[in-house]
């Protein structure tokens, strides 16, 4: 399996560039470069363009995901289905409402996609960039045009997580009419709803796009009902020809309802189960952002970014061990815990890209600059209500040595982050181009408050952390043929300690004071492009590595949050669709039959384990482990036909099995928050059906041969225990457009 996508690569170039090469001629400009993979009819997987906007995306493992040009459940977010021609991505399914994105590439957590930078239209959308980077707000998928994903090579132009950038881009119109319509109506099993309704248009320099969103559903599992709204609107004005600003507004709020983790013993006798019906979760989510693009000349491109997060996460529930009863006494109801958090965070970027010539080749050189500040309030473990609703009334204040207060951990956390940029793309033949980059950023993050500990409350006034980071990294790129190309890239990375790793989670727990911020590279190396008409393929290799990862350890009997060492990721990540009619015969009138084969081997480990305990017990020392939540083998391959309107899709997806902790613990526990999780295999089918110009009806089936599996432990909320991903569902569409 590791040497099939290697193979697989040089057949690709062999055949390719004995067609290919000497197409090519002194009179190509990189103007066609940069358009040959944006041309054509719309795909719903493409490529970055060489040079977008402000952007350099030369020598970056990239794909844009075109949401329009998809067979897929749009109406729950299926992000499985959604991401299923991207190589390599691991999702957390244990979220059947689709309100929340858990995605991770090259071995990395899912948690929240807290390893990427994830934004909308170039903003930054996650709580807090830098101390608490978990993104809890996810935009609908039937507003998005696309969705771009870059790899590890984006830490330079965006920010240093180790991840890359993930950026949701709203529709901006619906054409060039005045007034346009489009809505679109679900209905599922276990009391789906879900409606989309949205309008936009174009009157002389001023266009608008607006959409409001509601879903709700009684969800899979017992005691998982949420719903869900969402509001947008993004007004833009061109002012000329050189000049246009918009301005866009987005709010969230929904309501779910937690079922908690389950034993596995649970697990196996009815998935579907809950032992938890008093536990909720709840982020209403406000972000405003501010576009300026100024185009002085053909060369010059500028653009300035302002943006505001407003938002909260609240969550109220029984959060004891899932073996543990929710009940006091065997009869009445134990009081709840509530947490709290609030975030304030505004930002400003600016970014100029300026084209020039070099040895008779445009070449071109893009410039950024960042200020953030992030504010995060955060108010943990008060006593609840007895009650099974949604209520953050505090129903009793607890008492200490000071007095009375309401919730154990009160704490301001915050981040300043300054940050500088510059890329360079040397188009030094008309083949072949480097993109060297350099990133500076300054980061100071802070903590203060008190917890029920004093002597850690000391130790968190204390933990402010200035640092400047240099990052630096480089890219390559070279052209085969006008649709294909051999690409590379290293870039470093950085995590700096979130807030979560300066706070312990419990009084047993306790924090390393000389605790480190993580860092290390992404580098990769793949041969990309399409033959032909029929013929599309993305195969790559990468490495990984991430020093100085944050983990516990046990010393002393006690819990340390420290430094656990250092892994690496390296693997494989291919992605091969032939459209076999187009290769048999190019006559349009028997529609498209694709098949794809999207494969990933991914083999990520500890190579350094820095327990002081393990240099005298062997025993203790874990290097050679596999990093925890890291599938092996990520593989989705699925058919898709089209014609006169119709389109049916089928999609395999094939997961390996994960370790859910360090240690590489293959029985589960008691409280089921470690131990192996088996690799599961899921089949979605999908249908689409053009009637006529306005009108579409869609359908299908999530799970269909109802796969029993989990991809994830939690060892608090919304767990603990294991969380079943959600078994066989279906839905049924009718979208319309005026």
């Amino acid at each position: 399996m590791k040497t099939l996508p290697i193979f697989i690569l040089f057949i690709l170039f062999y055949f390719n560039s004995i067609e290919g090469i000497g197409q090519l001629t002194a009179k190509d400009s990189i103007k066609k470069l940069v358009e040959f993979n944006i041309t054509g009819n719309q795909k719903d997987l493409e490529r970055l363009p060489i040079l977008e906007g402000t952007r350099i995306n030369a020598g970056k493992k990239n794909e844009i995901i075109n949401l329009n040009a998809l067979t897929a459940d749009l109406s729950s977010n299926n992000y499985r289905q959604i991401m299923a021609k991207v190589p390599g991505v691991s999702i957390w399914e244990s979220d059947g409402s689709g309100i929340q994105t858990s995605i991770a590439t090259r071995g990395l957590s899912p948690n929240r996609s807290w390893e990427f930078n994830v934004r909308q239209n170039g903003f930054d959308i996650s709580s807090e960039a830098y101390g608490y980077p978990e993104a809890y707000y996810t935009p609908p998928t039937e507003a998005l045009d696309k969705i771009e994903v870059i790899r590890g090579a984006a830490s330079l132009q965006y920010g240093t997580q180790f991840g890359g950038l993930l950026n949701y881009v709203t529709k901006k119109s619906l054409g060039s009419a005045p007034f346009s319509f489009e809505t679109q109506q679900t209905i599922g099993t276990y009391g789906l709803f879900n409606t989309f309704n949205a309008i936009g248009g174009k009157i002389k320099k001023f266009s608008y796009y607006g959409f409001l969103h509601h879903r709700f559903a009684d969800g899979w599992r017992d005691n998982s009902r949420y719903s869900t709204t969402t509001g947008h609107i993004n007004l833009s004005y061109t002012f000329n020809k050189k000049l246009t600003t918009s301005l866009e507004y987005t709010h969230m709020n929904y309501l779910s309802q937690q079922p908690g983790g389950l034993t596995d013993s649970m697990f196996f006798e009815n998935s579907r189960q809950s032992v938890r019906d008093r536990n909720w979760f709840s982020t209403p989510w406000n972000s405003t952002a501010f576009h300026l693009d100024y185009q002085p000349n053909s060369l010059t491109k500028i653009n300035v970014k302002l943006f505001h997060t407003l938002s909260q996460r609240n969550s109220i529930g029984y959060l004891k061990d899932i073996n543990l009863s929710d009940s006091y006494n065997g009869s009445s109801f134990s009081n709840r815990q509530i947490d709290r958090d609030w975030y304030n965070n505004l930002g400003l970027e600016a970014r100029m890209l300026r084209q020039y010539s070099l040895l008779g080749q445009k070449s071109a050189i893009s410039l950024g600059f960042r200020a953030y500040t992030g504010h995060t309030t955060r108010k943990q473990s008060a006593v609840g209500t007895t009650g099974s609703d949604y209520d953050l009334t505090i129903a009793m204040q607890q008492t200490s040595s000071n007095g009375l207060f309401d919730y154990k951990k009160e704490l301001n956390l915050s981040t300043l982050n300054a940050a500088v940029f510059t890329e360079n793309l040397f188009q030094l033949t008309e083949r072949f181009s480097i993109t060297p980059g350099l990133r500076i950023e300054y980061i100071n993050t802070g903590a203060k408050g008190t917890i029920d500990k004093p002597e850690i409350g000391d130790s968190i006034h204390a933990a402010n952390q200035i640092r400047f980071v240099l990052l630096g990294g480089g890219g390559m790129e070279f052209q085969t043929t006008e649709k294909t190309n051999f690409y590379a890239n290293i870039s470093q990375a950085f995590r700096p300690v979130t807030y979560s790793e300066l706070v312990p989670s419990a009084t047993t727990d306790s924090i390393d004071q000389n605790l480190r911020d993580a860092n290390g590279y992404n580098l990769d190396f793949g041969y990309r492009g399409t033959i032909k008409n029929y013929l599309s393929f993305d195969v790559g290799t990468f490495y990984l590595f991430y020093d100085n990862r944050i983990g516990t350890i046990n010393t002393n009997g006690k819990n340390l949050k420290t430094n656990i060492g250092a892994s690496v990721s390296r693997g494989i990540e291919s992605f091969i669709e032939l459209d076999l009619l187009r290769l048999i015969t190019q006559k349009e009138k028997y529609g498209q039959l694709k098949i794809f084969a999207n494969i990933a081997f991914i083999d990520a480990r500890y190579t350094r384990w820095d327990d002081p305990d393990a240099q005298t017990d062997p025993s203790k020392n874990y290097s050679g482990n596999f990093v925890e939540n890291a599938p092996r083998n990520i593989n989705r391959f699925g058919l898709t036909y089209k014609k006169n309107g119709l389109s049916l899709t089928a999609q395999w997806n094939q997961i390996g099995s994960v370790f859910t902790d360090a240690l590489n613990t293959i029985s589960p526990n008691s409280k089921a928050t470690v131990g192996k999780l088996d690799g599961y295999h899921v089949l979605d089918l999908s249908v689409s059906y053009l009637i006529n110009k306005q009108f579409t009806l869609k359908g299908g089936l999530n799970n269909a041969t109802n796969e029993k599996y989990a991809t994830r432990r939690s060892g608090g909320f919304p767990g603990p225990g294991i969380l079943p991903g959600s078994g066989r569902t279906g839905y049924l569409s009718i979208a319309a457009k005026f």
